[in-house]
């Protein structure tokens, strides 16, 4: 598609060819923005993926998606910052301790308390 492009930033595991192809198709992904609204979900992560995004016809033409992959192989996709970073936060602490196999996640949403009325997506382990 001309005026569009994927690139993966990072990984938390190493991608075959297969996966580093299939992981930037965002399309068969469940939107973490739009599933949250019907309340919590559980994930039990196996990895995510980190994708910079370069789309000419997007208001913004430079972002990044966070791909998050269950141990049975859906993808979730997001553009959340907060989510991103409280994901990593987790990920790391677990991997440092050698428990990086043994992850789940509750993805919720979160009013905002510097812009009433909105709300955005974390993540905590349980």
């Amino acid at each position: 598609m001309e005026g569009y492009s994927v690139k993966i930033k990072n990984a938390t595991k190493e991608l075959t060819p297969k996966e580093r192809v299939a992981i930037k198709d965002t399309s068969n992904a469940i939107s973490l923005d739009e599933i949250t609204t019907n309340g919590n979900i559980t994930i039990d992560y196996a990895f995510h993926v980190t994708l910079d995004v370069h789309n000419e016809k997007s208001d913004n033409k430079d972002y990044t998606k966070t791909i998050v992959v269950d141990k049975a192989g859906q993808k979730y996709v997001t553009g959340s910052q907060s989510f991103t970073t409280a994901l990593e936060d987790i990920v790391d602490e677990m991997i440092e301790c050698g428990e990086g196999d043994n992850i789940t996640i509750e993805v919720y949403r979160k009013d905002s308390k510097n812009y009433k009325g909105k709300q955005f997506i974390t993540c905590s382990i349980i």
